[in-house]
């Protein structure tokens, strides 16, 4: 059994984890970590899981992180470099759940975090956590920077068109949308229900934080083109999801259909839906599965429908995910959940 602790529990992220976690068979749940919350048991807090965790959480130095083989950080930035260094020494390895290690450009990631890196050493040898992009990495990694909910939807939809060359780099649309839980588990007036709800807007239209993630992906995948990226987010009124729409320009015609479906046969969370298809929100909820739709709305022009749960797919389903892989494991342990309708 592994042995699994999580830093920063009392958040939507890390509650999904948990919920994950406690159904997973290979997995002994050691330690779950909250300096407020030290000493409540963890079903007080999340009364889903009563019967299901029996751990209280404890502040981490009490909380025997550094026995752990793997240890998730479901903490906010900065949280990850500051103590990943030590449990690395230790032997655990660690998968982040915020931006500590997504970007490798230590300006870049200062730039959109407004903080110093404090851990470029690990920065260095870190593997970006996108297992239907970097697998076999993953399963040598010591230190993991989880995808962000957006760059997962955008990246997946983009991968196959860019990999085989026959779209054009320079000029990509990513219109997205995702429900409320993606600002986080805390007060702000932006998701109060009274302001989210029975509303649609964008945000972050001068510059969101994952737009240089994004770039970065897209750039891999590419080969290290150049790549042009409008990028645009929206807040919707619900709780999970993202639905991104991606447009390109076509600079050689292929059958997109089949690509797509060809490029992910054998992915188990990715699923390319017939041609036609207009993937919804809820098809994913609670699963760890990306769901795409390639369409030809006129010559000259792709657009791939995108879905995800921001929760799941889009950060602790994939968390687990990379756990698999990184434990050699089966990928689909413990996450073989269909999304919930209604």
């Amino acid at each position: 059994m592994l042995k699994v602790g999580i830093v920063g529990g009392t958040g939507y992220t890390g509650v999904e984890l948990l919920r994950l976690l406690a159904r997973h068979p290979g997995i002994e749940l050691r330690g779950i970590t909250s300096r407020k919350e030290a000493g409540m048991p963890v079903a007080d807090m999340f009364p889903s899981l009563r019967g299901v965790v029996d751990l209280r959480f404890a502040v981490p130095e009490e909380a025997g992180l550094d026995r752990c083989d793997a240890v998730f950080f479901a903490t906010p930035h900065g949280v990850a470099m500051d103590m990943g260094p030590q449990l690395v020494a230790a032997g655990v390895r660690i998968i982040d759940l915020a931006a500590d290690f997504r970007l490798q450009d230590t300006a870049t990631f200062e730039k959109w975090y407004k903080m110093p890196h404090s851990a470029t050493s690990l920065l260095a040898e870190s593997v970006y956590g996108l297992p239907e992009v970097n697998r076999e990495a993953i399963r040598g990694a010591r230190v993991i920077g989880l995808p962000g909910c957006y760059p997962t939807a955008v990246q997946l939809g983009f991968k196959p068109a860019l990999e085989a060359g026959l779209i054009d780099a320079g000029h990509l649309i990513a219109d997205c949308k995702s429900g409320v839980s993606g600002a986080g588990r805390k007060a702000e007036v932006a998701t109060l229900f009274a302001e989210a709800a029975d509303n649609f807007k964008a945000y972050g239209v001068s510059g969101h934080r994952h737009h240089p993630e994004i770039v970065q992906g897209l750039a891999r995948i590419a080969g290290g083109a150049g790549i042009g990226l409008v990028f645009t987010p929206h807040l919707t009124p619900m709780i999970r999801g993202i639905h991104a729409t991606l447009y390109a320009r076509v600079t050689k015609e292929a059958d997109f259909q089949a690509l797509y479906e060809k490029a992910y046969a054998g992915e188990p969370f990715v699923d390319v839906m017939p041609a036609g298809s207009t993937p919804d929100t809820r098809s994913v909820r609670g699963a760890n599965t990306c769901r795409i739709a390639v369409h030809r709305p006129q010559a000259g022009t792709l657009m791939v429908l995108s879905v995800i749960d921001n929760l799941t797919k889009g950060a602790a389903g994939q968390a687990v995910q990379v756990l698999n892989i990184m434990f050699g494991l089966p990928e689909s342990t413990g996450l073989t959940g269909i999304g919930l309708v209604p």
